[in-house]
């Protein structure tokens, strides 16, 4: 933690300094009671020898700090002087405890080279078949793992097969392998797992944008995600205080003004700035503003029915496309289409769905090109005597649902509004903010129909969709958003702006560009510097998103020459305008936890998907430092070096 309480006099008040830690190793403190202890002395402090000891830094807690430091520090007079002292007795029993081979039953119990290679190889096959099984997102165990059964799991088969062509595995493994370390327990398979997970983790915390963990709440208020985020953060030593940047959906509880997560996030830390996660998607979130106007809502239940009517069946699909090439000859005949390689492609119609992106507008889409082909089809089912009653009711109630003026007219102005949403939403550049294009579509458009249509069903939707959209892009964080795009590197740095750059830093980042350091100045002019030499550097010269400017800048070691740009290129990607983690993550869980394995737990699903999202970072990690970090987990039967 970066602060500690104050106590003592008000004009004279003290506190505890991080700084001690590096100066004595064996310092532990306690935030609940502000006090500071020994951590050897506490788990191995007796009197050796007839020595007396002072429970100050065991049980008590030691909280003067005016008596830290100076010839007299209470630190060093702890320690004691000689190595016959009670801290230096424990301190060794410590260093002993850290050191499994001094243990008494390595010690005692010492193995054969070839032994403990046979351990190895053993638990290697182990780890190995882990993380193959989870980057291949499979499930580790079966229904049945008895020795009858014909399908033992992923597991158990995959080591069967392993040892099948390994002639030295087979030796080591299964009923070969000592009957209490054979390592293929489910225990030990999660122990395997969380270990790549923690390295995984490790390395995260290095970086910036990963998947960290997956936790479970009791709830989704506000204040308890809080908590389980900060909770998450601290045991990764990732200080809130540092946070620069926080994305969620566009839930009430995640981004309300007052109350919302951001907003409590904030009040901690003002640079924390909100941007609404792209990973949900701008045109997913605007079907559902959309769906708040009621014809709009209905219009989609009857297209996800009309859909599912026509595409029951192999043999319905085949006659949509039956029908789609006899009206595209008719049409090539009179020439009212043009031909071409890739052109009239048939197809069939789209599923909109509510969890994949852009599905909507293509459903709309399919519908619209298809719209005669589809009512063919329904009219075929309706009067086909062969036909069971209830896929002829279901094809005439489609009909009845499909040819109103309502379907059409909601049909073509949701096809309109999302085609331009979906054309905008693939734009990179966002100099533009969404909702000023959809509003000038509003002013401009005209529709001479019906009061009911141009004003309770049209411009009500544009209204609903202008909500979200104002909600999305306010107006900090459209600037923000503009302002860091001059640091992308794409097309030779032709963004790249000097003078906005520093506004961005002295406007939304003065904390970490402060006068104290003359940041500003310095900043600006290593960005001169900058803006003259990345352009010509071959590693540096063909980037494409800011992501790459910063990984480049580390591996040339430019982040040396340019400290202050490395650091705002790196305040810049804490901004959560990318979707990919988000995506994958949401990807990998419904992948993972699927219906057959609902019952994993917390921690294994947790550590799973971290394994799984993030194999980039885990297949760097070799076989030898799991077994490592496997050992000393806790005391194992057998030995491993």
């Amino acid at each position: 933690m970066n602060e500690y309480p104050h106590s003592g006099p008000v004009d004279h008040s003290r506190r505890f300094q991080s700084k001690w830690f590096e100066t004595f190793n064996w310092l532990g403190y306690l935030p609940t009671t502000d006090a500071a202890y020994c951590f050897p002395c506490f788990l191995f402090g007796k009197k050796p020898l007839g020595k007396s000891s002072s429970d100050t830094f065991t049980m008590q807690g030691f909280r003067n700090w005016k008596r830290v430091g100076g010839k007299d520090c209470v630190f060093v007079s702890h320690m004691g002087k000689d190595t016959n002292s009670a801290h230096a007795y424990s301190a060794l029993c410590w260093e002993n405890r850290k050191n499994p081979k001094g243990h008494v039953d390595t010690v005692i119990e010492k193995l054969a080279p070839k032994q403990i290679a046979d351990n190895c190889l053993r638990l290697s096959v182990s780890i190995t078949i882990v993380r193959w099984l989870t980057f291949q997102k499979c499930a580790f165990r079966g229904h049945d793992e008895s020795a009858t059964s014909l399908n033992q799991g992923n597991f158990l088969e995959m080591l069967k097969l392993i040892a099948y062509y390994n002639k030295d595995v087979q030796k080591v493994v299964l009923g070969n392998a000592p009957q209490n370390a054979q390592y293929i327990a489910p225990d030990i398979q999660k122990q395997i797992l969380h270990i790549f997970a923690q390295k995984v983790q490790n390395e995260i915390r290095k970086e910036i944008e990963r998947f960290l963990e997956l936790v479970h709440v009791k709830d989704t208020t506000s204040k308890t995600l809080k908590e389980e985020i900060t909770t998450v953060l601290s045991n990764h030593e990732l200080s809130i205080q540092n946070l620069r940047g926080q994305g969620y959906d566009g839930a009430s509880n995640m981004r309300g003004e007052w109350n919302g997560l951001q907003a409590l996030f904030i009040e901690d830390c003002p640079y924390a700035y909100y941007v609404h996660c792209l990973a949900h998607q701008l045109q997913l979130a605007l079907v559902a503003a959309a769906r708040e106007v009621f014809e709009v809502h209905e219009f989609f239940k009857d297209l996800i029915f009309i859909v599912n009517v026509v595409n029951s069946s192999s043999k319905r699909h085949d006659e949509l496309q039956d029908r789609q090439v006899t009206e595209l000859e008719y049409l090539v005949e009179i020439e009212e289409v043009e031909t071409g390689k890739g052109l009239n492609q048939i197809g069939t119609l789209k599923r909109p769905e509510d969890t994949r992106w852009s599905s909507h507008f293509k459903s709309i889409y399919s519908v619209v090109k298809m719209f005669n082909a589809t009512r063919c089809v329904l009219e075929t089912i309706a009067t086909d005597r062969q036909a069971t009653y209830a896929q002829r009711g279901d094809a005439t109630y489609a009909l009845k649902k499909l040819l109103p003026f309502d379907f059409l007219f909601i049909l073509h102005v949701m096809q309109e509004l999302m085609g331009y949403t979906d054309a905008l939403y693939r734009v990179s550049d966002l100099h533009v903010p969404y909702s000023d294009f959809i509003r000038s579509r509003r002013n401009k458009d005209v529709i001479s129909v019906e009061h009911h249509y141009r004003v309770d069903v049209f411009t009500a939707t544009m209204d609903q969709q202008l909500q979200e959209l104002n909600s999305r892009f306010s107006e900090q964080t459209t600037e923000l958003l503009i302002l860091s795009t001059t640091l992308n590197p794409i097309d030779g740095y032709k963004h790249f702006n000097v003078e906005k750059i520093c506004r961005l830093a002295e406007k939304y980042y003065p904390e970490d560009f402060s006068n104290h350091e003359n940041s500003k100045f310095h900043l600006k002019y290593q960005l001169d510097l900058f803006y003259c030499d990345a352009p010509k550097h071959p590693e540096m010269k063909n980037l494409c998103t800011i992501a790459d400017l910063c990984r480049s800048l580390a591996e040339t070691g430019k982040s040396d020459i340019y400290p202050l740009v490395d650091r705002l290129i790196r305040l810049i990607l804490t901004l959560p305008v990318s979707t990919s983690t988000t995506e994958r993550a949401f990807s990998a869980m419904k992948i993972v936890n699927t219906s057959l394995r609902n019952k994993m737990k917390d921690d294994f699903l947790s550590n799973y998907l971290v394994l799984y999202i993030e194999k980039e970072i885990a297949e760097k990690f070799t076989v030898e430092s799991i077994t490592s970090d496997f050992n000393s987990m806790k005391p194992r039967r057998v030995q491993f070096s």
